[in-house]
């Protein structure tokens, strides 16, 4: 495992990461689940591409209809998932419970202890992230990853969205609710996903 310490760049780096596409044989579940997922709304949309945003970016995710694609054999190399990130913790549980007013659930919780985050599958089985950071500042949150405890478990710790939306309306400091449990080394055999 590195330090944390970063290198010089060997080229210039880019100012952001703009998008997102993906390819489906299934553009009409697709482009609904995203727009819900996101609660974004299609730029543009038609029964050939989806151009969804959710913010200023004229697109954040393009959905391309193909009908000649076969879905990737299970345990098959290549992007795990997409990570979504909220400011607080507040906002997260608030996504999670309109997320599921619509029939989407998570299908793992963990508090990475760099994370608090939940994943979903979208109708392809693409994996998703939604998480909110455990760490107000990058120096501790950078300490941490060198920390006994993370290196020990670097997967985390399940929880249930369910309790931690119940600690989080009790009023349940946030020191607390960030703070993830040590539980102690974890195979990552156990994880339901990766």
């Amino acid at each position: 495992m590195s330090n944390g310490t970063r290198k010089a760049p060997v080229t210039l780096s880019p100012s952001r990461l703009a998008h997102v596409v993906l390819r489906t044989s299934n553009l009409k579940e697709m482009s609904p689940f995203y727009k819900t997922f996101l609660g974004g709304e299609a730029q543009v949309e038609s029964d050939q591409v989806a151009f969804i945003t959710y913010d200023d970016e004229h697109h954040r995710l393009a959905l391309v209809q193909r009908s000649d694609l076969q879905k990737l054999p299970p345990k098959s190399c290549g992007l795990d998932h997409v990570a979504f990130g909220f400011d607080n913790i507040e906002s997260l549980l608030k996504a999670y419970s309109q997320r599921k007013e619509h029939g989407v659930t998570p299908v793992w919780c963990v508090h990475h202890g760099l994370t608090i985050s939940m994943y979903y599958r979208d109708p392809d089985g693409n994996v998703l992230e939604t998480f909110v950071d455990a760490f107000d500042d990058p120096e501790k949150q950078n300490a941490y990853m060198t920390s006994k405890d993370f290196v020990e478990n670097p997967i985390g710790v399940d929880f249930d969205p369910e309790d931690m939306l119940r600690r989080v309306q009790s009023g349940e400091s946030k020191e607390s609710i960030h703070k993830r449990p040590n539980i102690g080394p974890r195979d990552l055999s156990t994880v339901p996903l990766f």
